[in-house]
């Protein structure tokens, strides 16, 4: 999928603006991000912080764009001045939001709710005492190799392979 270029600089755009925001805030400079565009799977965004990137979700980015100039930006930029100011802390834990709040003016929302169906992948159902739940492909192959148990947010019970009748 080829990102239109024109939304990748809006994307760089509004970065550049989160960081002058953010400078005129703290009253000190910050050192910027390399902006990607090649996060895959339902993940709008995400910070690395030791290597000091931003990388979006190009598919997410094309359906969402003002959501993500809105809400996804200045979140995943919150993770990199989080990082650069306190260091290493809980992700979205009182630093973060802070800076959600007081900085960028933004709920600190830990989750989005865009659409993800054209980048979800195969699902496989799971039990527990109180519904059926769908695990990623990923999660379904870590129970499989023993290597991971999931448990209901609802009930708390262990997820199980639902069999088909």
């Amino acid at each position: 999928m080829s990102l239109p270029e024109e939304y990748k600089r809006l994307v760089e755009k509004r970065v550049e603006a989160c960081y002058e925001t953010a400078q005129d805030y703290f009253a000190r400079r910050f050192l910027k991000p390399d902006v990607l565009f090649k996060q895959r799977g339902k993940i709008a965004g995400s910070a690395r912080l030791q290597t000091n990137q931003l990388n979006f979700n190009p598919v997410l980015l094309e359906d969402n764009l003002d959501h993500f100039i809105d809400v996804v930006v200045p979140h995943e930029v919150s993770h990199l001045l989080v990082h650069q100011l306190y260091g290493r802390v809980r992700p979205h834990g009182f630093e973060w939001q802070q800076i959600m709040r007081n900085v960028f003016e933004q709920k600190a929302n830990v989750r989005h709710r865009l659409d993800v169906s054209k980048v979800s992948g195969k699902t496989f159902e799971y039990q527990c005492a109180c519904a059926t739940v769908s695990l990623s492909i990923r999660r379904h192959n870590k129970v499989l190799r023993n290597q991971q148990q999931y448990l209901c947010r609802k009930c708390g019970d262990k997820l199980i392979p639902k069999i088909n009748a």
